[in-house]
C-alpha cells in the first residue's frame, strides 16, 4: 500500500464557497495538498482520471451525478485513490450507499477543522473514519434491516488472524499499523483482508467492518 509523503486531495462540492473553504483548512497542513476542486460528480470522475488524487473529499448531495454514483465509478476504476464522504446528510440511506459504492469514511458537514485533516490523513494510509455517532446509527440501522440480532452471535466464517487483522482495520489503523501490530508483512495483511472481503461479501474495509459490527463479531465500545 502507498503512504504519500504529500496526501493529494481532490475536493468535490458543489457549492464554490464550501470548496475554497474545505481548501484552506486542509493546507494548513504541509502533508496535505489540494490538486483540485470539482463541482458535480462527473468533473470529480474526469478530474480524478487526470489528477490521481490520494482522497477525493466527496460531497453526496449534488445535482447530475451524485456524490454516490461517482464514488462508485471513482473505485471501480480506480481502487487505490480513497473516497470519503463530507456531507450535510445525516440520513440513514445515505450512510449505507456511501458505504457500498466504496467510501472509507463518512463525516457529516459539522466536523472540526482538525478532526477532517485527521480523517483525510487517515484514509490516505488506508484507515477507517466513522464519526461515533455515525458508527452507532449505521449498526442500528443494518441490524433492522437484518433483522434482530440473536442473543448468541453466528459463528463468524474468518479465521482468528483475520478477525484479528478486521478488529484493527475497524479502529482505523493503516494497512502499515496492523502489520507492525501484528508483527506481519504488508503483503501478509492485504492477504488477510482479502479473504475477509470474500467471505464477507464486502467492497470496502469500511463495509467489512460495519459486518462484522452488525454480527457482533466486533464490539463497538472496544474499537471505538
Amino acid at each position: 500500500m502507498r503512504i504519500p509523503v504529500s496526501t493529494r486531495v481532490l475536493v468535490v462540492d458543489d457549492h464554490t464557497l464550501v470548496r475554497r473553504g474545505t481548501r484552506e483548512i486542509l493546507e494548513r497542513r504541509n502533508e496535505i495538498r489540494v490538486v483540485g476542486e470539482a463541482a458535480d460528480g462527473d468533473e470529480a470522475v474526469s478530474l480524478t482520471d487526470r489528477l490521481r488524487p490520494d482522497v477525493v473529499l466527496m460531497d453526496l448531495g449534488m445535482p447530475g451525478l451524485g456524490g454516490v454514483e461517482a464514488t462508485r465509478q471513482i473505485k471501480a476504476r480506480w481502487p487505490d485513490v480513497e473516497v470519503l464522504a463530507l456531507t450535510v446528510h445525516d440520513d440513514d440511506q445515505y450512510l449505507f450507499e456511501a458505504i457500498r459504492a466504496g467510501a472509507s469514511g463518512y463525516l457529516l458537514k459539522d466536523v472540526h477543522d482538525d478532526e477532517l485533516i485527521d480523517a483525510v490523513l487517515s484514509v490516505a494510509e488506508g484507515g477507517v473514519v466513522l464519526q461515533p455517532a455515525v458508527t452507532r446509527r449505521l449498526v442500528a440501522g443494518l441490524r433492522t434491516r437484518g433483522g434482530t440480532l440473536d442473543e448468541s452471535p453466528p459463528i463468524s466464517p474468518l479465521t482468528d488472524r483475520e478477525l484479528q487483522v478486521l478488529k484493527l482495520v475497524a479502529k482505523g489503523l493503516s494497512n502499515r499499523e496492523v502489520s507492525e501490530r501484528l508483527g506481519l508483512s504488508a503483503r501478509t495483511v492485504e492477504t488477510h483482508l482479502s479473504h475477509v472481503y470474500q467471505k464477507l461479501g464486502a467492497s470496502s474495509r469500511t463495509e467489512a467492518a460495519i459486518r462484522g459490527l452488525k454480527e457482533a463479531w466486533l464490539n463497538l465500545d472496544e474499537i471505538s
